[in-house]
């Protein structure tokens, strides 16, 4: 999720178990070989012996481009700086990424998917597994099936698609039954994706889709405990209570506190700004906080505002909560 999953946001979101492995932000990939630097301001993890968040959870290293050769210099160049695994994004709905041949726009040609992915697996040479992420198709459906046995051809060692069209963008409902179709024709794992917002969601997805696994996106920034629910849900049959405000509100304060490190106050504020906007759609005091600092600039009163009592908060106006605005992914 291109400007919010960075990695101080995966190691934050992978400090309780529930999580199998995270992505990074997808390294755009035009027609050059890019530079170390390019990599390691995605990937930091990198840097370390082991491309892990500091919880130990794998960091895999995504890719968005169309041109073979591009992508395949690319990935050679990710692998030679110590990536452990390369998702490739065919996923991505956003208009410039489409305009410019990248993400979804090539779920309008299966032909064209299948040698992005060749390229990559053959590159690579079975260093590291490569994965890929779909949609349903750009405008409908008529193609799901057919890109997701390109990827299959092309190499990838598993496939995330979520559950709806590039057109139908993130608006309700996610198609899961479509996934299931998927899965029946694949010989690779499938995963599942796709307004994945409580644990009922993940169940219903899991059942519909008939999926093992699923991945989360938006909805772990949400609700940062999703990835725990599910995780403690699984092993135990229960449920793990609500988290109330203030563990959020403390989340999103570390958060500030990592960040504000290496960016400017104004940056760091546009980026809790972000997270508090995917936070708010299901979460009424999140929607109030929102309300009451949406016009804030400046860090200390932002942060100030996250953290105080909720009596006043509520002095603010309140809002219903909506649909968040699309971020790529």
């Amino acid at each position: 999720m291109e400007g919010v999953i960075d990695a101080h946001t995966r190691a934050l979101l992978t400090e309780h178990p529930g999580f199998d492995w995270t992505v990074t932000e997808f390294v755009r990939v035009v027609d050059v070989r890019l530079p170390p630097r390019v990599f390691h301001k995605h990937c930091p993890e990198l840097a370390q012996r082991r491309v892990a968040t500091p919880h130990g959870i794998p960091v895999h290293l995504q890719l968005l481009g169309s041109d073979p050769v591009a992508l395949a210099a690319n990935a050679r160049q990710a692998v030679s700086l110590g990536a452990v695994s390369l998702d490739l994004n065919f996923g991505c709905p956003a208009k410039t990424v489409n305009r410019h041949d990248g993400g979804a726009s090539l779920l309008r040609d299966p032909r064209r998917l299948e040698r992005a992915v060749a390229a990559v697996h053959q590159a690579v040479d079975g260093a590291v597994p490569v994965t890929a992420k779909i949609r349903l198709g750009f405008s409908d459906r008529l193609k799901a099936l057919d890109c997701a046995l390109a990827a299959e051809r092309g190499g990838a060692a598993s496939l995330v698609v979520h559950a709806r069209t590039r057109d139908e963008g993130y608006r309700p409902p996610a198609h899961w039954e479509w996934i299931g179709r998927i899965r029946h024709a694949l010989g690779i794992p499938v995963i599942a994706n796709g307004d994945i917002w409580t644990l009922e969601d993940y169940w219903k997805a899991r059942t519909l889709s008939g999926c093992p696994d699923v991945m989360l996106g938006r909805g772990a920034l949400a609700d940062p405990y999703l990835a725990p629910r599910i995780r403690h849900w699984q092993r135990t049959n229960e449920r793990l209570p609500a988290t109330g405000w203030s563990v959020r509100a403390e989340i999103l304060t570390t958060y500030a506190a990592l960040q504000r490190s290496t960016l400017p106050e104004r940056v760091v504020v546009s980026l809790l700004k972000q997270w508090l906007n995917q936070m708010r759609a299901r979460d009424p005091e999140a929607a109030r906080r929102f309300q009451a600092l949406r016009r804030e600039t400046r860090l200390d009163p932002f942060l100030a505002g996250l953290n105080a009592p909720a009596s006043s908060a509520d002095a603010a106006s309140a809002v219903a909560p909506h649909p968040t605005t699309a971020l790529a992914t």
